[in-house]
């Protein structure tokens, strides 16, 4: 696609919450920006162009109101061997870029575009597109899968290095996003679906799926806890913390991907579920109870917002909202809607290209 292209004003979404802003012209960009001045909004994102792979820097200006336009430009740009999928922003304002599963590279990037350090994952192993610090800042967790036996693996890596010092098992399939909780303890998504390394990508044997969401010790990778959906084909991938709230346990929320061989109930399949800490639950519906718009069974991301939770659905066309009370609130249209962030200092936006698919 070509990112230098305007982007009309009635296709771009902006959420007054606390969070980054996060691109979603293609499913792997993810945005890892800091705040930037009023005029334009940075993003660190990854993406698709006619020349390859890349990952940088993104400039969005804001629309003139008569004009109704945005320019997106490429401020910094490093070609990719394959496709990234998350970005994470680090403490000293460089960048974290890992390859989308199954992947075999790992980079650590500036902001200008200076490749600062590549770590290549070992024979037998593969990275499975997230990365996470410890709470001390010495330690980076990758999700993987082991190649052979298609076991979920988290890699211990020096922070300073990337070099790879260990790992520890996710006691299931196909682990993906990964969160820290406040007692220390290592939340991990399970997407439960098998993989082997002659099946790559695709998808085989669903009816082996096994999804859950796990809670492991970071002192020493014991599972002090294991939950499941009631349904095996509901995939759990990407995971965001709730805000704190004083009438009840921070939730976290999930955003599911039905993998049902019925057309049928993979569309009405539910796209979020939450977690309080000792109970898996999915919330409904699955349906725009205004509009009557199907939400596809697929949530392709999650974020906090102030009050509940944004699920995009890019096979819906847009993001669907829940307060923290599991009400309904609505569904925001927007094409090819995806990537997700928050953070603390900036807003919540989405965007999509006009042309060049």
């Amino acid at each position: 696609m070509n990112l230098s292209h305007n982007l009309q004003r009635r296709q771009w979404l902006a959420l007054t919450v606390s969070g980054v802003a996060s691109l979603a012209t293609q499913p792997s960009a993810w945005a890892a920006s800091a705040r930037q001045s009023p005029a334009a909004t940075r993003l660190a994102a990854a993406w698709e162009s006619a020349a390859g792979y890349q990952v940088g820097v993104l400039e969005v200006g804001v629309p003139a109101p008569a004009a109704g336009a945005s320019a997106l430009n490429i401020r910094a740009a490093i070609d990719l061997p394959t496709r990234a999928h998350g970005l994470l922003r680090e403490p000293g304002g460089t960048v974290l870029a890992v390859a989308r599963r199954p992947g075999d590279w790992l980079l650590r990037w500036r902001p200008d575009g200076t490749a600062l350090a590549w770590s290549w994952v070992e024979p037998g192993r593969a990275l499975n597109g997230h990365v996470l610090y410890s709470a001390d800042g010495r330690t980076l967790y990758t999700t993987e899968t082991d190649l052979e036996t298609g076991t979920g693996l988290i890699g211990l890596r020096d922070a300073a290095t990337l070099a790879k010092t260990g790992e520890w098992p996710t006691a299931g399939m196909d682990p993906h996003e990964l969160l820290l909780d406040s007692d220390g303890s290592l939340i991990v998504a399970n997407g439960g679906i098998p993989s082997r390394l002659e099946t790559g990508r695709a998808k085989t044997q669903l009816q082996r799926m096994d999804p859950s969401l796990v809670r492991l010790d970071t002192r020493s990778g014991e599972v002090r806890g294991q939950w499941r959906l009631a349904d095996p084909r509901m995939s759990i991938r990407h995971i965001a913390w709730g805000a704190t709230s004083a009438a009840g346990p921070r939730l976290h929320g999930i955003a599911l991907q039905a993998e049902h061989d019925d057309p049928t109930a993979k569309a009405a399949a539910p796209v979020l579920a939450v977690f309080d800490g000792r109970k898996l639950q999915p919330w409904t519906t699955g349906t725009d109870a205004v509009a009557g718009r199907p939400l596809a069974g697929y949530g392709g991301d999650i974020a906090a917002i102030a009050g509940g939770f944004a699920v995009s659905c890019p096979r819906a066309r847009g993001v669907a909202l829940w307060r923290t009370d599991g009400q309904w609130t609505g569904f925001l249209p927007l094409d090819e809607a995806c990537a997700l962030a928050s953070d603390a200092d900036t807003s919540i936006a989405n965007f999509e290209a006009t042309s060049g698919k």
